[in-house]
């Protein structure tokens, strides 16, 4: 039985200017134990979906399951399998860290809980923090108490909207520390985010979204072995001849471009010496997901 299930999950705004549809027919299973990341640019309906397993959004038609139960017919149990890390920072700022812990294992029935407490301060680097109001705490602090407050019910079903989105480098090292702690010890996991590297290093399976629909789905590894070219990468001091402009990532300085065999990679830099430029640091590596994500949603428009 999967973790979750979405099928067929359609999602139908209505707006000013007529119905919006966010979700278009989207299906997927997420089985048990799995780390599986749910990619897609802005817009593409990830929240919406999320929100819908959450329970906070009804679909207009099809179907979201939790270990076989209906998150429409059984909200309350159902939300008790999921601990869910949402994308805005949501605080009460009259508790203490430990007192959010504490009023949060109320809301689902969980008591005598102390030790799993203290071991969640400790995993995820608050435990000098503890006694703090939550007013006093860094927005990368609040974050560090949202993803307490979704595990401390202990869920078999952790779901991360963004988490790491604006955070430091420490925070991220640490919580992924953790969560593949769990996900090793069973839980599912099921991540959205910005952070392509993160998803290619921690998820087993990819879907990506666009526009509301799924337009690829596979182990992360077979995504990665389907991308159609190495790249050539390489610095540059000046803009790039338009030809190549126009089929290149730029990011500062650096450079690159989709790179099928040698005669092409030969190509490339026999026009940046012929515009009277040096290319420095040349190499060539195969596609990362990043390299991946934009030829699906490039294909896909």
């Amino acid at each position: 039985m999967p973790a979750i299930s979405f099928q067929t999950v359609t999602k139908t705004f209505q707006t000013a200017k007529g119905a919006f549809t966010a979700l278009d027919g989207v299906s997927f299973e997420i089985q048990e134990g799995e780390f599986f990341g749910l990619l897609g640019p802005n817009g593409a309906g990830k929240t919406t979906l999320i929100s819908i397993l959450a329970g906070l959004a009804k679909a207009t038609s099809g179907s979201v399951k939790v270990n076989g139960l209906d998150v429409q017919n059984e909200p309350l149990k159902t939300r008790k399998l999921l601990g869910i890390v949402p994308q805005e920072l949501v605080f009460d700022p009259f508790f203490t860290v430990r007192e959010a812990l504490k009023f949060q294992s109320g809301y689902f029935g969980v008591s005598n809980n102390a030790a799993w407490i203290d071991e969640l301060l400790v995993s995820l680097g608050l435990s000098d923090k503890a006694n703090s109001n939550m007013r006093q705490l860094s927005g990368g602090m609040k974050r560090r108490v949202l993803v307490a407050q979704a595990l401390v019910h202990k869920p078999p079903v952790i779901v991360l909207d963004e988490p790491t989105a604006g955070v430091d480098v420490e925070l991220r090292q640490t919580l992924w520390q953790f969560i593949d702690r769990l996900n090793k010890q069973g839980h599912t996991v099921l991540l959205t985010t910005h952070y392509l590297e993160e998803a290619e290093a921690l998820c087993q399976r990819i879907a990506m979204l666009k526009t509301g629909r799924v337009v690829a789905l596979d182990k992360t590894s077979e995504l990665l072995k389907a991308a159609s070219s190495n790249v050539l990468r390489f610095k540059l001091d000046a803009p790039l001849p338009e030809g190549l402009a126009k089929i290149a990532r730029v990011t500062g300085r650096i450079v690159q471009l989709p790179a099928n065999n040698a005669e092409q990679i030969e190509g490339y830099l026999s026009s940046i010496r012929l515009a009277g430029l040096m290319a420095e640091d040349v190499e060539i590596r195969k596609a990362d997901l990043e390299d991946v994500f934009i030829e699906v949603m490039g294909e896909s428009s």
